[in-house]
């Protein structure tokens, strides 16, 4: 019983692994994370051979550093529960003139679903385990000097381009870019600031 009180009184990032955000990455319960975001080859257009030395470039990249991983996700939000709220309120509705409005918004969220379905981002993920920070800047480079030697088109990610991420990852926000490190932390600020300017 006494277990099941402690999970339940765990914050969102403790139970998510994520520690931190740091100068290189996002320190997790297993290592820091260095995301390199890859600008996608379009595979269709190429020759058969070109798909194979690109194949051969991501079996070197993957062999070169062992601990990388691959991450492939949505670049945008999904609008599943918008859908699903709309069909609600479209079938509780009484009057046909909104009815039909709901309808045409129903049609527009599918529409951009489907102009969006092919909006994926793929990243390679390095996990640094055991690293102070000068290693990890080291690490990084090393890295980002292999992705690109094997023709990949790759950059690492800054903090709020992880935050942006995370938010779409989760279906939190769009501008999660702008969200505070520490949830909360801009209540914080702004009562601190109410006090400094009562002083």
């Amino acid at each position: 019983m006494a277990k099941k009180e402690k999970a339940s009184g765990a914050s969102v990032q403790t139970l998510l692994g994520i520690k931190a955000f740091t100068d290189y990455g996002l320190q997790t319960n297993k290592g820091e994370l260095l995301f390199f975001l890859v600008t996608p080859s379009n595979i269709s257009v190429l020759s058969a051979s070109a798909v194979e030395v690109k194949v051969r470039q991501l079996m070197l990249t993957l062999s070169s550093i062992p601990d990388l991983e691959i991450v492939c996700m949505d670049s945008s939000e999904c609008f599943d529960e918008n859908k699903a709220y709309l069909l609600r309120r479209r079938e509780e509705e009484y009057n046909p003139r909104i009815k039909k409005l709901l309808g045409k918004d129903l049609a527009f969220l599918s529409e951009i679903q489907l102009e969006m379905a092919t909006a994926r981002q793929f990243m390679f993920v390095a996990r640094c385990r055991n690293m102070n920070p000068m290693q990890v800047f080291n690490y990084a480079n090393t890295v980002q000097k292999t992705i690109s030697e094997q023709g990949f088109d790759a950059h690492r990610l800054q903090k709020g381009e992880i935050k942006r991420l995370l938010a779409l990852y989760f279906d939190v926000s769009l501008r999660g870019e702008c969200m505070p490190d520490v949830d909360g932390a801009q209540f914080f600020a702004g009562k601190k600031k109410e006090e400094e300017a009562d002083e």
